[in-house]
């Protein structure tokens, strides 16, 4: 039975940490939805906390395209920040010199982890007109006030602050940490201009020189582009407070309209139980990572936990993945190059010649689309969704050793279906693209570097155990294994002849 892909637009449940719970998600406008997502601040390389957050909601963004969403997708830059002008003063270059730097530098990470492009990625910097409009509403609504050129939100001005984290105002200002200012009325009033300092990047405004505060910006580039109130905004859970619960507070004071129907937040990536971030220096760049491990390694490994859930990054874990992804690769490699037997005719044709063993086989093929997709409707769990893809190569593998079943006639149908789940796989969680065989040699080649071993050596060896295995010197042929397999060298030995990898 095929399956219908847009009727999942009206099956997706979600987690909105607003109401703290899972509720139906309906779109404001049918078949069209905006999402804005928090960015990187420019000050340095992107982490592995940088690449969870970004390939988390990339997948929910291919999820809604794959089931015929219309999406608007926008995730921001913050390249103007106390912490990009420490960086320019210590490197001795202009602020917008460091933005530019490692704006390129995000965007080359994301590359290469196949991370989609979103539909705007607007920069606080050209869009500072759209600011100073916002924070004018917000003081003519009586809610913010203005001290000697800086410009304050006046918390206590609205009541509902801290609905989103789920504290009163008392809570937040005996648990948060409040920068002491002077000239503040409240501990928890936030900055939404700052006035300019010696050296500073600024911005003439009706407040005198200055440049904008941090949470004021996405209020005002979500809105710009999506509108108020729009339907989805995500970030880490980390910005649950201060940021998300600012953006609330001064978007609602400055439009009196609800500013977002669904709050999304990804869990943290952790290095021994202990969340990475650059602050506790224990974090892993994306350059270092993919020079250890297969970029398409790292995007599976982030997607093997569901995005709300804390993930504990270690080595072992990802190269462990990493073998499943060769397993996966190796699977593809022969089902490309046995699928071409697949004969035209009747699918009623192509049923009626298989056991009932192979026709249970041939029919759960639709399932493993239904199974993947009912994943990530419900709450895009792609924990669930990646399970699926386990099995999925388990039975084709099955499939493969009873290689007959693709020259019956009609088993084209076979094939469609095989490959129409293959490219939802690829579409929605954007690997298994490459080409088999460069990516097997490639984890290979690394792998023998990283032991100090020579290609041409294993190869060697594995020619003169084939050539033990003609002569039927069955001793020699499984002492050449077995000096290899303690080497870290896996022999496999197929059809088309002995296959190697590295372990």
């Amino acid at each position: 039975m095929e399956v219908n892909f847009k009727e999942y637009q009206d099956k997706i449940i979600l987690y909105d940490t607003m109401q703290k719970k899972k509720v139906k998600f309906i779109p404001l406008q049918k078949g069209k939805i905006g999402m804005y997502v928090c960015g990187p601040t420019v000050y340095d390389d992107p982490h592995l906390g940088h690449a969870r957050a970004a390939i988390a909601f990339d997948v929910i963004y291919r999820f809604f395209q794959f089931i015929g969403f219309e999406v608007t997708y926008v995730r921001n830059y913050t390249d103007v920040d106390d912490k990009i002008i420490n960086r320019a003063r210590e490197e001795g270059i202009d602020p917008s010199e460091v933005a530019e730097k490692y704006i390129r530098s995000y965007e080359e990470d994301m590359n290469i982890l196949r991370v989609k492009e979103p539909t705007h990625k607007p920069r606080v910097t050209q869009h500072i007109t759209q600011i100073i409009q916002m924070i004018e509403k917000i003081l003519e609504n009586g809610h913010g006030y203005v001290v000697d050129g800086n410009v304050y939100f006046d918390v206590l001005s609205f009541p509902s602050y801290g609905k989103l984290s789920g504290r009163n105002i008392d809570e937040l200002q005996s648990g948060a940490r409040v920068e002491v200012d002077p000239n503040k009325k409240h501990p928890l009033d936030f900055a939404l201009w700052k006035a300019a300092k010696e050296g500073e990047p600024w911005w003439d405004s009706p407040w005198g020189r200055g440049r904008p505060g941090w949470h004021i910006e996405c209020s005002a580039m979500s809105t710009h582009y999506l509108g108020i109130p729009f339907d989805i905004h995500g970030g880490g859970i980390d910005l649950v407070f201060p940021h998300h619960e600012n953006e609330i507070a001064q978007s609602e004071a400055a439009y009196k309209k609800k500013f977002v129907n669904y709050w999304l937040h990804n869990g943290h990536v952790e290095i021994n139980r202990e969340k990475m971030s650059k602050s506790l220096k224990n974090f892993i760049r994306v350059k270092d990572a993919v020079k250890n491990f297969e970029p398409e390694a790292i995007r599976f490994f982030l997607l093997q936990t569901h995005y709300r859930s804390p993930i504990n990054f270690t080595p072992d874990v990802v190269r462990s993945i990493e073998n499943n992804l060769i397993s996966f690769y190796q699977t593809l490699e022969a089902y490309e190059k046995i699928k071409d037997l697949a004969q035209n005719g009747e699918e009623r044709e192509f049923l009626n010649n298989l056991s009932k063993k192979q026709k249970q086989l041939f029919e759960i093929i639709d399932d493993y689309q239904k199974t993947f997709l009912d994943a990530l409707s419900d709450n895009f769990n792609t924990a669930k969704a990646t399970a699926t893809l386990f099995q999925f190569f388990s039975d084709l593998n099955k499939l493969l050793r009873i290689h007959t079943i693709f020259q019956i006639k009609g088993s084209v149908y076979l094939v469609k279906k095989l490959d129409s789940f293959l490219q939802m796989v690829r579409e929605v969680f954007g690997i298994l693209e490459e080409n088999p065989s460069d990516f097997i040699e490639r984890v290979n080649m690394r792998r023998l570097k990283e032991k100090g071993i020579d290609k041409e050596f294993v190869e060697e060896q594995v020619k003169k155990r084939s050539e033990a295995r003609k002569q039927r010197n069955w001793e020699e042929a499984d002492k050449i294994r077995d000096d290899l397999k303690k080497m870290g060298i896996i022999l496999e030995d197929t059809p088309e002849g002995t296959k190697w990898r590295v372990e």
